[in-house]
């Protein structure tokens, strides 16, 4: 009948737990598998996943020793450590050792027991019997290195290494690895943070005991023992808390996280952010903050996002990720404003154009420095963020079409409400964010295509899309690449723009090499203005040192096919100097007008040796002689009449003509095969047959 009672006791117990349902810490890691940073679960507590090949072999050497030395052997419960436990208890009339095994102790982390009792620990052999029956002694071993508590609100060796020492555990010296096998025997008693006396004597007797397997000598033993044992806790990693925060937001089931962030570039540029920060307060005062942010040209990966100086500044709103907010942009508009005018073929860097007064209905714009520099080239009105020339451009392409080509890559335009677009635009007078400042100069880098940012390793990779052409990207990359740099900058190894918005609420700068993307952002989260802000004082500096962390500079993509390097003096006549729109713009009897292809045609490609043939263009009006652009790209010179552009391919082409007096007109069309324009007429006409 006992054995029956026996027998019952056990079935009512239940099946095991096997620590399936058990609840971790969020984590974040970089690309790498680097713990950027972790979230306590919901109770509280601080528990982090952790496998053995993550832990300091030196670790399980000393923890064998100590607690269990036949973990490997034994079914769960060490006959030996029993028996000699019952003696210890009969010869000195105390308990001086449980007997508990590494699975013992993982059937109590996982049962937690109510009171010290024969009958808890005859519940706890019984469990351990059933672990061993149902997992492997390394699945055993990884519920130990996550269960075992070390005070507080502190569970498992890696949350427990990061806390006492500041680093993952398979970085563990002898001493720590000591201090953590001793700690969960008892975790309250022996805290380092509150008995650094008691942690350290409990250390030095697991040395001890560890001394006697003669796996190490004695001089390592008596440098563990010197080693200092740590008096306080250290706050657990906190690198990219906005990426992270950003992340977890999205997916709040996910427990671990990985995102495209470097972290050692990350560490570089908190660093960085929060060392410029404290400098700028001195000139600008204290309130001032900045974010950086860093893609890949090649991917669109988020390599590092500083959204604050310090997360957890309030005075600074430092939770606030300000790559992410809303500001005026500035001048860092103007490089897209001029590769309009490149693709539409009525510019070129060495075109002349004015740096004078001119007013646009109730809108006279003025030059930063109200000094207005006469006759430059395009190149120079750039280079100097010049806001006639750049104002007179957007006159001309017009500003909804930028606007426009903005929303088709991506990128956040926000305007006051009830106003549309407006030439203001082109000098900050709209909302923008930081991200999307750098995936557009990002598209420079990559001539003329963006990629969607992406922070996260598992996010499918997205299709790029159009910004510029070729030809009028790496224009303005040539240009940007000459603007003059910094104190702290090495000419010609960046291609930069730097931008102040009105008022002095936000300085810029944002810069790219053959490889990364940074920009920056300086300002008052608040939005106040202030006195002295300008781009390339605050902003211009920090990105160049930025780029000092990434290495050595990558060079930026050779000229496409169509680029043309010459003088203003070798240019076709009309790209010579730039003409208004008041001049050039309008279609009448004596100005080009592009008869075929109509505005939005869609033409059948057809291809001669796998080449497509050109298309013939039907022109009325113009002064001699014609130019043809074809995404920017100048064709020969045409007189009146029919000419021919000749497509890259598949796809949708700009095609201009601009006559000796620079009056212009453009078009656009798609060119397709045959049976895929077919299927697009079909489609169109909702024939899906």
């Amino acid at each position: 009948m006992a054995l029956f009672g026996f027998v019952w006791w056990i079935a009512s117990l239940g099946p095991p737990p096997l620590g399936k349902d058990l609840q971790f810490s969020a984590t974040v890691l970089d690309r790498d598998g680097r713990l950027l940073r972790a979230y306590a679960t919901t109770d509280g507590r601080w528990r982090l996943p952790a496998r053995a090949a993550d832990v300091d072999p030196r670790f399980f050497d000393v923890l064998f020793a100590y607690e269990d030395k036949r973990f490997r052997s034994h079914r769960g419960v060490d006959p030996l450590a029993l028996m000699r436990a019952v003696q210890q208890l009969v010869s000195s009339g105390r308990i001086r050792s449980g007997g508990s095994t590494l699975t013992m102790q993982v059937a109590r982390l996982l049962e937690p027991r109510t009171s010290r009792s024969l009958a808890a620990k005859l519940r706890q052999m019984v469990r351990a019997i059933e672990l061993e029956r149902a997992l492997p002694k390394d699945e055993i071993l990884t519920l130990y290195l996550e269960l075992a508590p070390y005070g507080g609100n502190i569970e498992g060796i890696r949350a427990a290494s990061l806390a006492y020492f500041g680093k993952e555990p398979r970085h563990l010296t002898l001493g720590q690895a000591a201090l953590l096998v001793a700690l969960p025997q008892s975790p309250e008693l022996r805290r380092p943070d509150r008995w650094p006396e008691a942690a350290r004597i409990a250390r030095d007797r697991v040395l001890d005991r560890f001394a006697t397997t003669g796996k190490v000598p004695a001089d390592e033993i008596a440098r563990a023992k010197a080693e200092p044992v740590p008096t306080a806790r250290r706050p657990m990693p906190l690198m990219a808390p906005h990426a992270a925060d950003r992340a977890i937001l999205e997916t709040p089931a996910v427990r671990e996280i990985r995102l495209t962030i470097d972290a050692d570039l990350q560490k570089n540029l908190e660093e960085l952010a929060r060392e410029r920060a404290q400098n700028l307060a001195q000139t600008l005062g204290p309130d001032i903050s900045l974010a950086i942010l860093v893609v890949d040209n090649a991917t669109g990966e988020v390599l590092a996002r500083v959204g604050s100086p310090a997360y957890f500044d309030e005075r600074h709103a430092g939770q606030v990720d300000m790559t992410q907010a809303l500001r005026s942009p500035g001048s860092t508009l103007k490089p897209f404003i001029y590769g309009l005018g490149f693709e539409d073929g009525f510019i070129h860097p060495q075109t002349l154009i004015d740096d004078r007064p001119e007013r646009y209905g109730g809108y006279a714009p003025r030059d930063f420095n109200f000094i207005f520099q006469g006759t430059v080239t395009v190149a120079q009105a750039l280079q100097q963020s010049l806001n006639m020339p750049a104002i007179a451009v957007l006159d001309r392409v017009g500003t909804s079409r930028l606007t426009a080509r903005f929303a088709q890559a991506g990128a956040t335009l926000v305007l006051p409400e009830g106003q549309a677009p407006g030439l203001a635009v082109g000098l900050g007078g709209v909302g923008t964010k930081l991200s999307d400042l750098v995936m557009l100069y990002a598209g420079l880098a990559r001539l003329g295509t963006v990629l969607p940012r992406r922070e996260r390793l598992d996010a499918p990779a997205s299709q790029p899309r159009r910004l510029l052409a070729a030809v009028p990207a790496w224009y303005v990359s040539n240009v940007l690449l000459g603007s003059p740099p910094p104190e702290n900058g090495v000419a010609g190894k960046i291609a930069f723009k730097t931008g102040t918005s009105y008022g002095y609420r936000d300085a810029w700068s944002v810069g790219f090499d053959g490889k990364h993307t940074i920009g920056v952002w300086v300002g008052r989260p608040d939005g106040a203005p202030v006195p002295g802000l300008i781009g390339r004082d605050a902003a211009a500096p920090i990105l160049f040192d930025a780029f000092a962390r990434l290495g050595p500079p990558a060079a930026l993509p050779r000229p496409p096919a169509g680029v043309l390097m010459t003088s203003n003096a070798k240019l076709p006549p009309p790209l010579r100097r730039f003409r208004p729109a008041a001049l050039a713009g309008g279609i009448s009897k004596s100005s080009p007008h592009i008869l075929f292809p109509p505005n939005g045609a869609l033409l059948d490609l057809t291809t001669t040796d796998g080449k497509p043939d050109p298309v013939p263009v039907k022109i009325a009006g113009g002064v001699a002689p014609l130019m043809i652009f074809v995404n920017g790209v100048p064709d020969v010179p045409r007189e009146r009449g029919s000419a021919f552009f000749t497509p890259a391919g598949p796809g949708f082409s700009r095609v201009t003509v601009i006559d000796g007096t620079g009056a212009t007109d453009s078009v656009v069309v798609r060119t397709a095969d045959g049976a895929s324009a077919d299927a697009l007429v079909r489609t169109f006409h909702g024939d899906t047959r």
